[in-house]
């Protein structure tokens, strides 16, 4: 629907009361509407979800097609990201946002800084969507309203190509509202327990859920020690609870993301149910680590399995824990994520323990064989040491091309003094094209980074505080944050404007008319940023 369609359908209703509402005026109204394109979180849920199934084809088609997000603590950050890529790219096309389980439990719980073990208020994960998305459609009024100041100028000037391009921009007008792939951890309990919060979820717009395969009550960072996962039939009765919280909502093409920590997790809270040999829980079983038994007096209270016609002993740790045999995760990743694409699953997520792109792949293979289209979304995971990791992948190959490397000491390879070097820079232009290669080589349809916006904050605080509360003084935040705002044009140094306040002088007028008073007059301060 085009402006002017939209003025039309606001002036019908305002006509049919016989003057008695001639103080509202329609085009205002068509103004206001479209700065509140998105009623509810559903709606958002919506239509995001059909810009993830588009790009997700995109992808199947030419791999080059991956997509992008960032991880966002706060309404803000994710509105200053999508102003920043709106900016900078003109579109905000395959660019998402991350909303990290992580972040949630480390910044937004009200017990204070948790770590990331699910225990944080479930609701604090779709309050956080709820205000991501605030954020973003107040990003959009501000923006639309500045082009409607800017058409009310072209008008009164006699300006009309210039009114005609400015209505046009309007027609074709791209929101900042982008897809959220958001972490649900474990589901937060059973399965009743994760549908419950699946529908809050979606209800505040998410419209991708990233469920894992650990127990929930032990629930575990991805890049700790300690992580248990859970027989593939519990998981996927939770897998089934998102769906089916999707379908009741009416979001049917919703996006379910799994995710396997089975390459580094050895535990197991329970041994899977089997019916008979070689279905999904005796394969599950397979992988633990048993010891015959052959004298049935020596078994105390343990559990006694059936392996190949033979009673095995599943290795339990005081934890009441079962072990899985090492060298095992691998293989265990591969049937999870076969399971879960067979079973709802849209896209898979493989945490792994660094990242490289050949491990990654040869898991990815071995699941293209059984499912041709698998796709991943991959943790570029602030927990690894991308410079070392990177470093010593190319030591290793140079090493194995029988080059000379005895100018490196592999283990101090992040040393400051190899900054610079040929080590070093091919090192760099393999981070740069990290996502790329990895994109065309290991399935991986979506890259995102889980914490960058944690890390961001308290690098610029830190930067800041050094100088304000030193010999800079004043000086420290001019130089490094204002005048740089001002000269990178960053959109909220006129903080005022970011906040609202025009959009509240736009109300004003159109409630008042030539009565209202307004906040952004001649005297506002904001004002000396115009320039």
């Amino acid at each position: 629907m085009t402006y002017t369609d939209e003025i039309a359908r606001a002036a019908a209703p305002i006509d049919a009361q016989n003057g008695r509402w001639n103080g509202i005026d329609a085009e205002s109204v068509a103004r206001m509407r479209l700065q509140n394109r998105f009623r509810t979180g559903l709606d958002i849920a919506k239509y995001t979800a059909g810009i993830m199934r588009r790009d997700m084809a995109a992808y199947d088609a030419d791999p080059a097609a991956y997509t992008q997000s960032l991880g966002c603590w706060h309404g803000f950050i994710a509105q200053q990201k999508m102003i920043a890529i709106k900016k900078h790219f003109g579109s905000t096309k395959r660019r998402y946002l991350y909303l990290s389980g992580w972040m949630v439990a480390a910044l937004r719980s009200e017990f204070g800084p948790l770590p990331d073990q699910s225990m944080h208020e479930k609701t604090s994960v779709p309050a956080l969507i709820e205000e991501l998305y605030t954020f973003l459609k107040q990003a959009d009024a501000r923006e639309l309203g500045m082009m409607f100041r800017d058409l009310d100028a072209a008008r009164e000037s006699g300006n009309e190509v210039e009114a005609a391009r400015i209505q046009n921009a309007i027609d074709n007008y791209e929101t900042h509202v982008v897809p959220i792939i958001a972490d649900i951890d474990a589901g937060f309990g059973n399965a009743e327990a994760t549908y419950l919060l699946a529908k809050k979820m979606i209800e505040a717009g998410a419209c991708a859920l990233q469920i894992e395969n650990q127990v929930s009550d032990e629930k575990q960072c991805g890049h700790q020690d300690g992580k248990v996962t859970v027989p593939h039939e519990d998981f996927l009765a939770k897998v089934r609870a998102c769906r089916y919280a999707f379908m009741e909502l009416g979001v049917d093409d919703g996006i379910i993301v799994t995710r396997t920590d089975s390459l580094g997790a050895g535990l197991t809270k329970q041994i899977a149910y089997s019916k008979e040999p070689g279905d999904l829980g005796d394969q599950y079983n397979a992988f633990l680590d048993c010891e015959e038994v052959t004298d049935l007096s020596s078994v105390n209270g343990d559990v006694v399995i059936n392996r190949d016609g033979k009673l095995m002993k599943p290795k339990r740790l005081p934890s009441n824990l079962f072990q899985f045999r090492e060298g095992t995760g691998a293989d265990r990743c591969v049937l999870d994520c076969i399971t879960s694409l067979q079973n709802g699953a849209d896209l898979l997520w493989i945490e792994t323990e660094k990242p490289h792109i050949e491990q990654i792949a040869s898991m990815v293979d071995r699941i293209r064989e059984v499912v041709p289209n698998a796709k991943l979304v991959y943790n570029n995971s602030p927990s690894f040491n991308w410079t070392l990791n990177f470093r010593q992948q190319v030591f290793d190959r140079w090493e194995a091309e029988g080059l000379d490397v005895s100018a490196y000491d592999r283990a101090k390879l992040m040393s400051v003094d190899y900054d610079g070097t040929p080590l070093a820079e091919e090192a760099d232009e393999k981070i740069r094209t990290f996502q790329k290669d990895a994109a065309a080589r290991a399935g991986i349809f979506h890259h995102l980074i889980t914490l960058p916006t944690y890390h961001t904050a308290a690098l610029s605080t830190d930067n800041l505080a050094k100088e304000y509360f030193g010999e800079m003084g004043m000086l420290g935040y001019v130089k490094g944050v204002q005048r740089q705002e001002i000269r990178q044009g960053i959109a909220c140094v006129k903080h005022q404007n970011m906040s609202g306040s025009d959009i509240g002088d736009d109300h004003k007028e159109y409630f008042a008319g030539e009565a209202a008073l307004k906040a952004g007059g001649v005297h506002n301060t904001m004002n000396q940023f115009a320039a």
